[in-house]
């Protein structure tokens, strides 16, 4: 224990920024874990800590009002509660871009070491994959993929964990490819190891730091990816709030949407993603000798 504070410590004094930053991330963690119990669900009896109102419950009598003792961040055109609604989709949020980072991160990290380490036509029908679908915007390429399926939660998940593969497996390519040459992984495969024993018991642990920097900055461009998503109406369908569909509801509501209607979901985004490209930053940093205790 003694061992793991000294070295937020030494992190916190090398990157202030990435602490920061990672003190932003823990926060938006717990409120994503605890939001069922910080939201209310408007029932008699509602034991949440924050707030009565459920993030589809209207308040009829207040609607479009501004922000006051009993709804924080003001309500929208049907009277909900905002502050509510920007907790449950913080959920949301962390929810896509966590488990669509993890399995677009994994799989393209899995394409690129398999490519580095087998090579020849392995090596090219996998990089030829890679660049098809690098070739596309990630944003085209998320409403392609949810053109083929009805919008819900699990299929924004897969549409943006596919946008995540083609750099994944890019750099951990480049990674694989310096680390194949070791002498170690050149004394597993004289033993008799099998490809994949190497690949996955040599090769893929030492690709870890490159590994936790891709999918730390990922998180950030898939927060941003699934809001884009929510705006354009393709994202987790209504009435579920999100960040994106919110913004898309304000939009939609006037040409000058009143100004509680965009600040909060649009200060929310602004500081998710900021604050996880800075801890991929801060972790980059600190995990490439070269760079450690240069700071920001």
């Amino acid at each position: 224990m003694a061992d793991i504070l000294q070295n937020l410590k030494g992190f916190f004094k090398r990157n202030p920024l990435g602490g920061v930053s990672l003190i932003v991330v823990i926060f938006l963690l717990f409120v994503a874990i605890t939001s069922d119990l910080l939201v209310g669900d408007g029932k008699n009896g509602d034991i949440s800590l924050l707030t009565g109102w459920s993030e589809t419950q209207g308040d009829y009598t207040y609607m479009s009002g501004p922000p006051n003792g009993d709804h924080w961040f003001g309500t929208d055109q049907t009277g909900r509660d905002i502050f509510s609604r920007i907790i449950m989709g913080t959920k949301r949020s962390l929810i896509v871009a966590m488990v669509s980072v993890a399995a677009g991160t994994s799989v393209g990290s899995a394409l690129g070491i398999m490519g580095a380490y087998l090579g020849g036509k392995t090596d090219l029908i996998i990089q030829r994959l890679l660049e098809i679908l690098q070739s596309f915007p990630d944003l085209i390429l998320a409403l392609l993929m949810l053109a083929a399926f009805s919008a819900n939660l699990w299929t924004v998940v897969f549409a943006i964990s596919i946008t995540r593969i083609p750099l994944s497996g890019r750099v951990m390519r480049s990674a694989a490819l310096t680390i194949s040459q070791m002498d170690y992984v050149l004394a597993a495969k004289a033993t008799g190891a099998s490809s994949l024993r190497i690949m996955f018991r040599h090769v893929a642990p030492q690709c870890f730091a490159p590994y936790m920097v891709l999918a730390t900055a990922h998180l950030g461009v898939a927060i941003l990816i699934e809001a884009s998503l929510g705006f354009l109406g393709a994202g987790v369908p209504a009435p579920a709030a999100t960040w994106g569909n919110m913004l898309a509801l304000a939009n939609a509501g006037s040409f000058k949407p009143l100004w509680w209607f965009v600040t909060f979901p649009g200060v929310s985004i602004t500081i998710t993603v900021l604050a996880f490209n800075l801890l991929g930053d801060a972790l980059r940093d600190e995990m490439d000798p070269r760079l450690r205790g240069r700071g920001l």
